[in-house]
């Protein structure tokens, strides 16, 4: 099965400069600009032009309108199937999505440090073979500089929830700063933003493929 990765794009997909074929198609959130209905609209359109078989995507701090109209903006999403802390099998493979980011100012999708994001990352079944979730774990991709000092922004209960899983693969997003591939024991680590850190989209889809 093959897997192309993508994330954070900002409702500025069209300007992706390629999106190679495959299986199944992963957006790890942020996939909207103002979070509004409409985004999801032209968003969906741009998927129902890719000639991917399956198409999953789940929601990140941006997406606002997942939050606060979800009835209305999963039935604008018609070309993907949606997850929001649930799981679909594809072809045997266990997929799990869920858009939580531990709270920074004022966005969609966040909680509290702590037991508020632990509690959701207890949902994630046990035999998940790929994790998507927009936030990455602590330590992972989540390297951010704020003035002269980096820090690590991820959130430790889902990186702790992950070794104990060992999932195949987690596919993440939400630090453009983290772009890029990583392994941490057993899993294939991808931090898929496609937006860098000046939100130009120019980071390729990660692509790989998994056995089934």
């Amino acid at each position: 099965m093959k897997l192309v990765c993508i994330s954070d794009t900002h409702s500025l997909h069209r300007q992706i400069p390629e999106i190679p074929d495959g299986d199944v198609l992963i957006h790890a959130g942020d996939c909207l600009g103002q979070g509004t209905l409409e985004n999801i609209q032209e968003f969906n359109q741009w998927l129902g032009s890719l000639p991917h078989e399956h198409k999953i995507v789940i929601a990140g701090n941006h997406d606002w309108a997942f939050q606060e109209t979800p009835e209305l903006a999963r039935a604008a999403l018609t070309n993907a199937i949606y997850l929001e802390d649930s799981g679909v099998q594809i072809c045997g493979i266990r997929f799990w999505g869920s858009p939580w980011t531990p709270t920074f100012m004022d966005w969609a999708f966040m909680l509290d440090r702590g037991d508020p994001l632990y509690q959701k990352w207890k949902l994630i079944p046990d035999n998940t073979d790929v994790l998507i979730t927009h936030g990455p774990p602590h330590g992972i991709g989540d390297e951010v500089h704020l003035g002269f000092k980096a820090q690590n922004v991820g959130c430790i209960h889902l990186s702790d929830r992950v070794a104990q899983l060992s999932p195949t693969i987690h596919v993440f997003g939400h630090i453009h700063e983290g772009y890029g591939e990583y392994k941490r024991g057993n899993t294939r680590m991808v931090n898929a933003s496609t937006c860098n850190a000046r939100y130009e989209p120019n980071n390729p889809p990660i692509v790989f493929n998994l056995e089934v």
